[in-house]
């Protein structure tokens, strides 16, 4: 680290998954972020990328490139009629194709850690507890140990494992949480990533507005809290910078939308030898979707496109816009599809093959909301709050964009990171 030239010795990177501009009346109130904002500089108007899935935009802040440079571009690889459960994710930091700040870190001999970061498989983090799930016969523990940190990882397992029950919330982020703490204190690295879920988790259980959603932020600024008294005991808390932000936001959802069997109607999906198989094929990304179309059937693509056109005169298949990679150039998304899909509010898509191909979600009684759409949809902002003592107090930020996490974190740090398509937010620093 160049002294000289950092802003300061430690950074805590803390993603709130999913926390965003609607929740920010709330949680800014709550006493550890408002101690943050009122020590720093903040904003709700973060702008996210396109989709805003979580691998996708975590990809984004560690890079500050978008989707067509780091390749990321769901949080699932394409894998046509495998059920969701048993996918394959982008787990690997072999996935992400640029440098990523945690790697100039490396170079430059300082040390990360990393808790439940998306993307982070045997990435050159020091202590790293990557994001990861086994699948069919392959075992959790051991999955983890093969890409993190082994010894890092099992002395976390055997301190706080009893504190987990799988995914299921509050207790994976009291895990994180507990691991944050304890790294901080033992470890003190220079730069941390933490990933807490469990507002992600809430929203799409429960929808975007309710006492479950205010319990939540609640429980999340408490751990907040403790990350904070972490650095104070550690002795480190004046020589540390602390980074908020949410990801992506998320809409209230009404109708779930299968476009899959439109296509499979008109014999773009279809059976062959008792096996599944497609010239055009609609991958979710929840609000919005990707088109893949099998390379040079141009009639497939024809056809396609002129049954999802129909679709979109339907007011019921909630289709809001069918674009082109070219008209969405500017939005900079993944150049291995031709076409991306955006669903209306109160949409979404979804893969599957069975079953009604819209169902209505209110009829059966259910809440949910989801993500994936695109970051220009009205209040779907992000926050984000940076703090610390080289840091301007109280500061509103005018503008920032997913992008520009990642050279900010670069110039807190004090190191050169200069491929990026953001800028880093300077005008927050006293100096």
């Amino acid at each position: 680290m160049d002294t000289k030239k950092s802003k300061a010795k430690h950074l805590i990177v803390i993603s709130y998954d999913a926390f965003s501009q609607d929740q920010w009346e709330l949680a800014s109130r709550l006493p550890n972020l408002s101690k943050l904002i009122n020590n720093g500089a903040y904003t709700n108007r973060l702008t996210s990328v396109y989709p805003t899935l979580t691998y996708v935009v975590h990809s984004t802040m560690v890079t500050g490139v978008y989707p067509d440079k780091h390749g990321v571009f769901h949080n699932n690889p394409f894998q046509p009629f495998v059920p969701e459960k048993e996918q394959h994710w982008f787990w690997y930091r072999s996935d992400i194709k640029v440098p990523t700040i945690y790697d100039k870190l490396k170079e430059a001999k300082l040390t990360s850690a990393g808790i439940l970061w998306p993307v982070t498989g045997k990435a050159s983090i020091d202590y790293n507890i990557p994001e990861i799930r086994a699948i069919g016969n392959e075992n959790q523990a051991l999955k983890i140990l093969k890409n993190g940190s082994p010894r890092y990882s099992i002395r976390m397992e055997l301190k706080y494992g009893k504190i987990r029950r799988g995914i299921e919330q509050p207790y994976l982020d009291d895990f994180t949480t507990r691991c944050t703490v304890d790294t901080i204190l033992r470890k003190k690295p220079n730069f941390m990533l933490v990933h807490l879920i469990d507002l992600d988790d809430t929203k799409h259980e429960h929808g975007t507005v309710g006492c479950e959603v205010e319990q939540t932020v609640t429980r999340m600024d408490r751990r907040l809290g403790d990350i904070i008294k972490a650095t104070e005991e550690a002795g480190i808390y004046e020589e540390t910078i602390f980074l908020v932000i949410g990801d992506h936001g998320q809409l209230d959802v009404r109708y779930k939308v299968k476009l899959n069997q439109l296509l499979k109607d008109n014999g773009l999906i279809y059976e062959e030898n008792g096996e599944l198989k497609w010239r055009a094929y609609v991958q979710n990304a929840g609000g919005a979707a990707y088109l893949h179309i099998r390379e040079g059937d141009n009639e497939a693509e024809k056809l396609a496109l002129s049954i999802l056109n129909e679709a979109k005169k339907e007011e019921s298949y909630g289709i809001e816009g069918i674009y082109t990679a070219a008209e969405l150039k500017e939005d900079h998304i993944y150049t291995g599809v031709s076409y991306m899909l955006e669903a209306k509010e109160g949409y979404c898509f979804d893969d599957n093959l069975e079953g009604a191909v819209i169902t209505d979600l209110e009829v059966m009684g259910k809440k949910y909301a989801t993500h994936g759409y695109s970051p220009k949809k009205p209040n779907y902002s992000c926050n984000l709050v940076i703090s610390g003592t080289a840091v301007k107090k109280q500061y509103e930020i005018d503008e920032a964009r997913m992008v520009d996490i990642a050279p900010t974190m670069a110039e807190i740090l004090g190191i050169e990171f200069n491929h990026c398509d953001g800028r880093s937010l300077s005008e927050i620093f006293t100096k």
